[in-house]
């Protein structure tokens, strides 16, 4: 039996979920919380097997809050993040925080559930659209070169401001961590734009994953 705690603001989202998913044998929702705050309390007590996380809740913590969160108190709870952003920033965002899986919320039942089920085997499940999306992108720019600036043009501190970036950090955050202003962490990243030709955000998250930057110190 997979155990479920659904995390959504919208409480007839959370009541259809829990009728789909209870329908099913394999499957039982144990608790269900309308904010990352409750959700986090629901995951600790039941201990679930999954977690879906929805990432825009307007009160409390948010779900990419929460997930990064939930895994450092409980690693062995997966998080599925069920989201309406179809967008490669939250992906990027949503994995680093600890999520095994991303689906959208426009998805089919069947995707859903196949979903679920594959996470809480220990495998990580991405939507097919955003799989094709990445790998494709991911091959044109192997093929053209475009955003393959070369690592050793950054310095270390520019390599530290893609990390932290990459990573999720607002550049408030980076600057309050590197103890630096804001003033500065906003010329570090448009100087590491120009040198790598980058022009945007996700294209930079590409890069520090390609570049094995994520982790740099």
């Amino acid at each position: 039996m997979i155990k479920l705690v659904i995390v959504d603001d919208h409480a007839v989202v959370r009541s259809g979920l829990s009728m789909l998913l209870n329908a099913k044998e394999d499957l039982e929702v144990v608790g269900e919380a309308a904010d990352g705050d409750e959700g986090i309390r629901l995951a600790l007590e039941h201990r679930p097997n999954v977690v879906l996380m929805d990432l825009s809740m307007p009160h409390g913590k948010d779900g990419m809050t929460a997930t990064k969160e939930l895994k450092e108190a409980a690693p062995e709870t997966f998080v599925l993040i069920l989201t309406m952003h179809d967008d490669d920033e939250y992906l990027f965002r949503a994995i680093h925080a600890g999520a095994s899986g991303y689906i959208l919320k426009s998805a089919p039942h069947e995707e859903l559930l196949n979903a679920i089920r594959s996470v809480a085997s220990g495998q990580a499940y991405l939507n097919p659209s955003a799989t094709k999306r990445l790998m494709g992108e991911y091959m044109d720019r192997m093929r053209s070169g475009e955003g393959g600036g070369s690592l050793e043009a950054l310095s270390d501190r520019e390599k530290e401001i893609v990390s932290h970036v990459a990573r999720g950090y607002s550049n408030k955050e980076i600057a309050e961590q590197l103890t630096i202003s804001v003033k500065t962490v906003e010329t570090h990243k448009a100087n590491v734009m120009e040198k790598l030709g980058l022009k945007t955000r996700p294209e930079l998250v590409k890069y520090a994953m390609k570049k094995g930057l994520l982790n740099f110190e």
